[in-house]
C-alpha cells in the first residue's frame, strides 16, 4: 500500500508522543496486542493542534464526501470535533464549517437542550477518537436522527482492522454496514504495518509482530 505523507506523519508524531507504543498489552477483550494506541496523551495545546491537522487531511482526501457540520460526541470528540474544524479553516482549503457536540444530561434552563454549538442540520460528519464497540457512534446517530439531519460520516484516528468477538467484522465494519455511511481512519493497522516496514531496522521485528497479531484478529474483508 502507498502511504499518504500525512500518515507518515501522524505516525512518527503518535510515536513521539507516545499515543502509539509497542510491546505486550492486555486489551479490554482480553488479547495480548503488541501495540496499544492511546489518544488520551495527545493532551497538550500544540498535541492537539497538530491532531486536527491530521484529522483535517484525513476528510479532505476523501473527495467522495459531502457534509454540512460536524459533530463531536461527548467527551472525547468534542475538543477533536473542534481542533479538526479550526484546522479545515484555518489550513489550505480554508473551509469554514460549523460544528456542535451534545452535553451528557439535557440541560433545562437557559437555552435549553442537549446540542451545543450549531443546528444539528444536513450531512453531519461526526469526529471521535477511535471505534470500539460502536456505542459512541449508535448514541450520535440517535441524536443525529432525532435533530432530522443524515450521517455523512464518521472520522476516527485509528482503524484497528480486528474483528470483534462474536463477529468477524470489524465494530468499523458493522457501523459502515448499518448505517450505509463511510468510516474515515486517519490510519489503519496495515498503515502501521508498511510504516515500520519502511523504516526498517529494530522495526521490522514490530511489524512481523503486528502481522501476525493481524492474521490471528484481523476483520474479514470482501475478495
Amino acid at each position: 500500500m502507498v502511504l499518504e505523507q500525512y500518515q507518515r506523519d501522524f505516525i512518527d508524531f503518535a510515536i513521539a508522543n507516545q499515543v502509539l507504543t509497542f510491546g505486550e498489552f492486555t486489551l479490554k477483550s482480553g488479547r495480548q496486542s503488541p501495540y496499544f494506541f492511546n489518544a488520551g496523551k495527545f493532551n497538550s495545546g500544540s498535541a492537539l493542534a497538530k491532531l486536527g491537522q491530521y484529522y483535517a487531511a484525513a476528510i479532505e482526501a476523501r473527495k467522495d464526501i459531502s457534509y454540512d457540520v460536524l459533530f463531536g460526541p461527548a467527551y472525547k470528540g468534542i475538543p477533536l470535533a473542534a481542533a479538526t474544524v479550526i484546522s479545515l479553516a484555518t489550513g489550505s482549503s480554508g473551509r469554514d464549517v460549523p460544528y456542535s457536540f451534545n452535553r451528557k444530561e439535557k440541560k433545562d434552563h437557559g437555552e435549553g437542550g442537549s446540542i451545543v454549538g450549531a443546528p444539528l442540520a444536513g450531512n453531519v460528519l461526526v469526529v471521535d477518537d477511535v471505534i470500539t464497540a460502536g456505542t459512541a457512534i449508535r448514541e450520535s446517530m440517535a441524536i443525529i436522527q432525532e435533530a432530522g439531519a443524515s450521517l455523512a460520516g464518521v472520522v476516527v484516528a485509528i482503524d484497528r482492522q480486528e474483528r470483534g468477538r462474536e463477529s468477524e467484522r470489524s465494530a468499523i465494519q458493522e457501523i459502515e454496514s448499518e448505517y450505509k455511511a463511510p468510516v474515515i481512519a486517519v490510519v489503519t493497522l496495515s498503515c502501521i504495518v508498511e510504516y515500520l516496514r519502511e523504516k526498517g531496522g529494530e522495526y521490522t521485528a514490530m511489524a512481523e509482530r503486528m502481522e501476525d497479531y493481524r492474521a490471528k484478529y484481523g476483520a474479514k474483508y470482501d475478495a
